[in-house]
């Protein structure tokens, strides 16, 4: 790993500073006027009679030699030598001097590396302790921690984000601001400070705000709202701060803040106080939006999948002035988004990704690019050379129905039992009109809990759903139970599932729709508008004792009039079932072209 420049600087320093610290101590010692002589050179002098006094050191001698007529006296250095050796030397004529050894580069190490040892120790462990525990750098805790990209560094384009046209087209205005702004403020008019990206996980709005800052090629600023927040109360609002005061001075710019509700969550919901250190980012936040002006070209983009629980003032006029809509993509947007990540895909040619399109109603951006790679997976797996539709229906199943557990052995007596009920599920929904066709039913289990599955492909996508196709469903829903009632007289626990999907739509029929006449064209129970897969969160309004039980009643009504119905088609076609069923416990799985071939020759037979 290469050394960074400012630590290549650091060493550098040290080794100058060192050096200046030699010359100096040689330049004193010049200055000081002290003449180094060799010790036989002191003792011809000595035994001369020149020198006047003599200072005796641990490692030298130091003293003053006799001052000569009209002359200041000199004085000189030596080192010692051994009296012995010297006299020994001395019998020879041999010339001798001590040497006193430089100590000084030793005793600067002596205390520079214990500090250099316990400067690094805090650097690379005590620092990195530190910023694991969310407190950082002491010296850098108030700095932004945006990851900046460059114009090059962007790589994303409007091209590379498809599915979501109209939030392109709301984004591009952006973009031909950013390009030119006095063709905007040739009118009077300014770009909105603020655009906050709307919609559930995995849609694509952190890359759409990628997208438009590498259209505009402009500086993009990302952060995580979360990153503002940190223990020492006034660390956010200086990082606020300190990310707008980079961003103006590389303006134009975009700023992204990614999560924004763990930023801006509603003020005055925390029961203990209300001067907490989110509370104080996120003044600083609004206070930051006032202040800057659009149009010096800095934009602020932010992403959120939870704007119900917003502060009201940061979604005003003058913050952030649009709100665009991220949402699930329908099938002509599926369809796009796969023909992106399907561009690097080796496909064979019953690959349509119409089709598979049509498989996929729900997913998101994020839901199809995972598709796209298992089912390459599942091709490279089985050998193959190119990418088939069998290997993303198989990948559809596993998303939604879990892994296969092939080794979760059942006895012969559950088998049977999964069996008809499955074929209970399948032969309802090709029962009853307007219900999403079975695309492929299975004994396999899968997943944590499921022991088989049935799926049901839609042919469109569907928004509105009348009272009658409630209903159906319902049936469809209750279909497995009926089919256990039917065959064996007794109920499972396999349908635990279906009962909690029926239940939750019976209720929301009474209590949110208004489709019972005892009740009327009233709401029971409000939902708070939500993105996250987890579904609406109910609010409960206050009810009296007998519109309880009033809606308990019909949510039971409901669904026994739709198990009834379910164990009456089934009785009809009971031969069709118990056939079904067979044919499953012999294969495990049956398509939908089978599954229609069967119900046609059993039906035909019981008309003979």
């Amino acid at each position: 790993m290469p050394m960074k420049r400012h630590t290549q600087i650091n060493i550098w320093y040290f080794v100058l500073a060192l050096l200046a610290v030699i010359w100096i101590r040689d330049l004193w010692v010049d200055a000081q006027g002290v003449e180094e002589i060799s010790y036989s050179e002191f003792r011809e002098a000595l035994e001369d009679d020149r020198i006047q006094e003599v200072e005796i050191l641990s490692g030298s001698l130091r003293g003053t030699y006799r001052a000569a007529s009209g002359r200041g006296a000199r004085q000189f250095s030596t080192p010692r030598v051994d009296l012995d050796l010297a006299e020994e030397l001395e019998q020879y004529g041999v010339e001798f001097t001590g040497v006193v050894e430089n100590t000084l580069l030793t005793d600067i190490l002596s205390w520079a590396l214990p500090a250099l040892a316990f400067l690094a120790i805090w650097m690379f462990a005590l620092r990195r302790l530190a910023e694991r525990q969310g407190i950082g750098g002491m010296m850098a805790i108030g700095k932004s921690k945006a990851k900046v990209y460059v114009e090059k560094d962007t790589k994303v384009t409007f091209e590379d984000v498809a599915g979501v046209d109209e939030a392109k087209a709301e984004l591009k205005e952006i973009v031909e601001f950013l390009k030119d702004p006095g063709r905007y403020g040739r009118l009077g008019a300014r770009a909105p400070k603020g655009v906050l990206l709307v919609g559930p996980p995995g849609t694509g709005k952190t890359l759409l705000a990628r997208a438009v800052a590498g259209e505009a090629a402009v500086p993009f600023f990302s952060i995580s709202g979360s990153e503002f927040v940190e223990m020492f109360v006034g660390v956010g609002a200086a990082r606020v701060r300190d990310l707008f005061e980079q961003a103006r001075q590389r303006a134009p710019a975009i700023i992204f803040i990614d999560e924004l509700d763990a930023l801006g969550r509603a003020r005055g919901l925390n029961p203990i106080g209300g001067h907490d250190e989110k509370e104080q980012t996120l003044n600083q936040l609004l206070s930051e939006l006032d202040g800057f002006d659009p149009s010096t070209g800095l934009i602020l983009l932010a992403a959120t999948n939870r704007p119900e629980i917003l502060d009201p003032a940061l979604l005003r006029a003058g913050r952030f002035d649009r709100q665009v809509l991220v949402d699930r993509p329908d099938k002509a947007g599926r369809v796009q988004i796969l023909h992106v990540h399907l561009k690097k895909v080796h496909l064979a040619d019953d690959a349509d990704p119409a089709q598979i399109a049509a498989l996929t109603p729900g997913f998101s951006g994020a839901d199809l690019a995972n598709l796209v790679n298992e089912a390459a997976l599942l091709a490279t797996r089985r050998g193959a050379e190119a990418v088939a539709l069998r290997d993303f229906t198989e990948a559809v199943e596993r998303i939604v129905a879990g892994l296969e557990k092939r080794n979760r052995l059942l006895n012969e007596r559950e088998r049977t039992i999964v069996a008809h009920h499955e074929m209970g599920h399948a032969l309802i929904a090709m029962s009853l009109p307007g219900v999403d066709p079975v695309h492929k039913v299975s004994i396999i289990p899968r997943g944590i809990g499921s022991l088989g599955y049935t799926i049901q492909r839609p042919i469109e996508d569907r928004f509105l759903m009348t009272r009658g196709e409630l209903e159906n469903k319902l049936t469809v829903l209750l279909g497995g139970r009926a089919a256990e009632r039917l065959i064996f007289d007794q109920l499972s626990t396999g349908a635990a599932d279906d009962l909690a999907k029926a239940t939750d739509i019976a209720r929301s029929m009474v209590t949110r729709y208004g489709m019972d006449e005892r009740l009327g064209h009233a709401t029971y129970e409000a939902d708070r508008p939500t993105f996250l897969d987890a579904g609406p969160v109910p609010v409960a309004r206050p009810l009296s004792d007998d519109t309880a039980r009033t809606i308990d009643e019909a949510v039971k009504e409901i669904l026994d009039r739709a198990f009834g119905r379910a164990l009456e088609l089934l009785r009809s076609q009971r031969s069709v079932l118990e056939a079904g069923a067979e044919k499953l416990l012999e294969r495990e799985t049956l398509e939908q072209s089978d599954l229609e071939a069967l119900r046609s020759s059993e039906l035909r037979a019981l008309a003979g």
